[in-house]
């Protein structure tokens, strides 16, 4: 039996039990899978499955049958009829139309207990996975439990096996990591002689394909065959279990520290067999694995060999391995230099299957990695020898197409070498027109690579020969020392072509590395100086189309929380109909989908969640520019990551906006409070004197004299009038800032408002002299009388209340062309008060600010008391914006304060004739 752990004391390990009760708590939070395992068709696994599914029902969970397939079989279908059995959905396909499993009708059922049949069944074009084990999954996430069943033929890691066995090929595979998360495997088993015998009465299929079944899949010794391997799996399943066990105990036992196996991944189609071998033997040793290609020169997206690669390492991944893309010069020193950093014990690589010749010339990465590996064991294996001979050997070494324009240059090059050396013949030993040769072979080799540097070796010992050494102009060589001088003279021309083309590989590979790092470094920096949504969004589209080479684009939710935004360029994405399906899956989901994954692969573009902390935030489409190609990997990862990186700008931008709107919150319930501080007071004022006036008029009115009477009535009126003022001071300030208050703005002269204000304040500068000075030739302004009345009438009362009695009060106005541009007017109020701090021109503006009580200076404005309510001038600011003017405040010279209020010209701006005449009409 397999080791488990380490050996130790009975006190349990920390970090196993840690590890343990987190299975567990996830286990907790999904749905539960059993998976009910067979050998071969008609064993009786949906037979079996459907018997404990009335066992489930009769104990009183909720059993919903989603697809069961009885294939005919009387004694299934008689089992179907005490269960509800889910309707199945149509799919039109090719003109056809197909039934496939209702996943969204599942969910929204939520029964407790769902029978899914067939695991490994490939769903019809147009469903929402392309299997049904990723229907399976969603229930699970979903914290639905599921009843499955599959046959050991369709487990991905030993497919390619029963295809050796039975000679017929898998194409429905489920990945082992999927049968990893069932909570039971349960293995259902027949003899052959008695599955043979099912096969022949016709419970397995109809007469005429029972046949032909005998004859080819359902032989006796692929049933045992195949059965044996059914029994290993569950064996194996078995004996994790047991491991499992054994660390929730603590049992004292010999735990032996198990290998860790690299596998070398490349371009051919061979390196599949390579992955599905070394997935083998790491359950067999319970090993961790890793899958490794090694990119010496980057291969663009539209060359196949990059999407057989991604497809190679996409197998690698479904299976459970670690995968890691190095690039670097030399294979075998990446490889070994991963090997060593993860403590592996076996490197698997495939057999060569070059000419020897080829090896010889160019290198063999297998021979060299087995005479460096040292203390590391290295396992060759065979490939499929149908693939061997059209594709690359799984050696992860790249040689790109034949170049064929380098090799032109390379045939001129040597052309140009020997017209040099026919020039330097006469006057330079024969050693010095090597050297021109070799120059000519470093040149080609640094610019167009190791193939072309080759031909210009061999080309120019041949020229050499031909045109140089005696007898000339002839291949015959007179003198044999010159024999050691061509070998010579090639093998320094082959390694200098090798050396400069590995440097140029180096190079580019170093080139598309720095480019990467420069893209993400950017988008790090643009994305922390950056604020807003759109803005963060559209910085992580631009810099995510050049890094991938793909076009980008970004959905967002409305306020229903439905995916309806698009950042980007919607028309060049090419959104369809179905990508804004996927988009929304990925959005519900949390989890990516489409190109590349095993959840919607045909929609032709990649989506990825913008995963925040409270949930997900958006989604991110990419979409390459080369059609069919796919993205790596370790380009999904880092997509992933970049993604998530963006998914924290996105959450600190929230995270801020919602400080923001706290801040205001709290901003508003300080001036609340400010308010109620200001006016409880002064609103208990009037009330007082008007309470007990009514009191004393109710009381003994009729004794009192008529003027005392009258008395108490005007006292009645003037503090109902003050305490009305103050109330509609507020109501309006309310408006004015919530923007609900609209200005009707009419053309007219400012002495109208002016003249209702100074009527309603004439008792309050009773005993002032009052000086107005308004032009006849003043510009007509555009204003709301009413409005424009209250900012006049509030300066006025402030001039008024916060000034010595008997002080001069004076209102101007003039023509504020060089102010507002042209036809607009500017009105000063000025008083010979005590003035304003220079610290409070600008804050008696502000809402609730009260003027310093010492300094007598104009308060807030608005009524009574020395430091007023704070009201009073920010009503005249509000006033003065929605006019579309401005307000100020300044300090005289020889004492007292002057507010300057500037309204802009009319829309209509009149000329100064017209507006003269205007106002004399008036």
């Amino acid at each position: 039996m397999n080791d488990c752990g380490n050996s130790g004391s009975r006190r349990p390990d920390p970090d196993a039990l840690l590890a343990l009760a987190g299975r567990e708590d996830r286990k907790r939070r999904r749905g539960r899978l059993r998976v009910f395992f067979g050998a071969a068709p008609g064993v009786g696994k949906t037979y079996a499955m459907l018997t404990e599914a009335y066992t489930q029902q009769a104990e009183g969970r909720d059993v919903l049958a989603g697809v069961v397939e009885t294939h005919g079989r009387g004694e299934t279908e008689a089992l179907m009829a005490g269960l509800e059995l889910l309707p199945r959905v149509q799919v039109e396909y090719k003109g056809h139309t197909l039934t496939e499993f209702d996943l969204d009708g599942a969910l929204s059922r939520r029964p407790a207990l769902v029978l899914v049949d067939e695991l490994a069944h490939t769903n019809a074009p147009g469903s929402r996975h392309e299997k049904r084990w990723q229907d399976v999954l969603e229930l699970l996430d979903h914290n639905i439990d599921v009843y499955t069943t599959m046959n050991v033929q369709h487990v991905e890691s030993i497919s390619d096996v029963v295809a050796q066995i039975t000679g017929i090929p898998v194409r429905e595979t489920v990945p082992d990591s999927v049968l990893e998360q069932a909570e039971e495997l349960v293995l259902v088993d027949l003899t052959p002689d008695d599955l043979l015998k099912r096969l022949r009465e016709g419970k397995v299929y109809i007469p005429r394909q029972a046949e032909r079944a005998e004859q080819n899949f359902f032989r006796t010794g692929n049933i045992t065959a195949l059965r044996e391997l059914a029994l290993r799996v569950v064996a194996d399943r078995v004996n994790t279990e047991v491991c499992v066990y054994r660390q929730g105990q603590a049992i004292e036992v010999t735990w032996p520290t198990s290998g860790r196996l690299l596998v070398c991944v490349g371009p051919s189609p061979t390196s599949a067999r390579l992955v599905r071998a070394t997935k083998r033997m790491a359950a067999s040793q319970h090993a961790q694995w890793i899958a490794a290609y090694v990119e010496t020169q980057p291969l663009s997206p539209s060359d196949p060999r990059h999407n057989q690669v991604v497809q190679n390492l996409r197998l690698a991944e479904s299976l459970g391995a670690e995968v890691v893309t190095l690039a670097g010069r030399s294979i075998t020193e990446e490889i070994l230099t991963l090997a060593r950093a993860k403590n592996v014990s076996t490197i698997v690589i495939g057999k060569p299957v070059r000419p020897k010749l080829v090896d010889t010339l160019f290198g063999s990465p297998v021979d060299e990695l087995i005479r460096k590996s040292a203390e590391i064991d290295v396992q060759v294996i065979r490939g499929d020898e149908g693939a061997a001979g059209a594709s690359r050997p799984a050696n992860g070494s790249n040689m790109g197409a034949p170049d064929l324009r380098g090799y032109g240059w390379s045939i001129a090059t040597v052309a140009v070498c020997s017209a040099v050396c026919f020039v330097m013949f006469p006057y330079f030993e024969l050693s010095n027109l090597v050297m021109v040769y070799l120059l000519g072979t470093m040149f080609i080799a640094s610019r167009h690579g190791q193939g072309p540097g080759i031909l210009s070796s061999a080309l120019g010992v041949l020229c050499f020969d031909v045109f140089f050494v005696a007898p000339r102009f002839s291949l015959a060589v007179s003198d044999t020392q010159y024999l050691f001088t061509f070998a010579i003279m090639f093998g320094v021309a082959l390694v200098m072509s090798r050396t400069a083309a590995h440097i140029r590989q180096q190079a580019a590979t170093a080139r598309a590395r720095e480019g990467r790092t420069q893209v993400m470094l950017a988008l790090s920096r643009e994305l922390a100086a950056a604020r807003g949504t759109e803005k963060l969004l559209r910085i992580a589209i631009e810099h995510l189309s050049q890094l991938f080479a793909c076009r980008a684009l970004a959905f967002l939710p409305d306020y229903e929380g439905r995916l309806r935004e698009h950042v980007g360029d919607k028309d060049a994405f090419r959104v369809t109909h179905k990508g804004e399906s996927v988009a929304a899956w990925v959005f519900a989901n949390g989890q990516p989908a489409g190109l590349g994954t095993s959840t919607l692969p045909t929609s032709g573009a990649l989506y990825v969640p913008f995963a925040g902390l409270k949930g997900t935030l958006g989604v991110l489409g990419l979409r390459p520019q080369t059609e069919g190609a796919l993205f790596s990997p370790e380009q999904t990862h880092m997509i992933e990551t970049l993604a998530r990186q963006v998914a924290l700008a996105l959450e600190v931008e929230r995270l801020e906006t919602e400080s923001l709107h706290a801040q205001m919150e709290a901003e508003t319930e300080r001036l609340k409070t400010s308010l109620l501080s200001s006016v409880t007071h002064d609103l208990q004022t009037p009330l007082a004197a008007i309470m007990g006036s009514a009191d004393s008029l109710a009381a003994v009115g009729e004794s009192l004299a008529v003027e005392q009477r009258r008395t108490l009535a005007v006292n009645i009126y003037d503090e109902a009038e003050r305490l009305s003022r103050l109330i509609s001071n507020l109501l309006r300030m309310t408006k004015l800032e919530s923007g609900t208050l609209k200005p009707d703005l009419q053309l007219q002269s400012i002495e109208e408002p002016l003249g209702a204000a100074l009527r309603l304040v004439e008792k309050h500068l009773a005993g002032r002299e009052l000086a107005v000075d308004i032009p006849a030739d003043l510009p007509l302004v555009e204003v709301d009388g009413v409005l424009m009345e209250q900012l006049l009438l509030n300066l006025l009362e402030n001039a008024a209340k916060y000034t010595p009695e008997g002080s001069p009060v004076s209102i101007s106005a003039r023509g504020a062309r060089s102010v507002v541009g042209g036809g607009g007017v500017e009105i000063a109020v000025a008083d010979r008060g005590p003035g304003l701090a220079p610290d409070e021109l600008e804050k008696v503006f502000d809402l609730f600010y009260q003027g310093r009580e010492a300094d007598g200076a104009l308060g807030g404005g608005g009524g009574g008391g020395r430091k007023g309510y704070g009201i009073g001038l920010a009503i005249c600011r509000a006033i003065a914006l929605v006019h579309g003017g401005s307000i100020r405040a300044e300090n005289r010279e020889g004492g007292g304060a002057l507010f300057r209020l500037t309204l802009p010209a009319p829309r209509k701006h009149r000329p100064p004739e017209e507006d003269g005449a205007k106002e004399e009409a008036l």
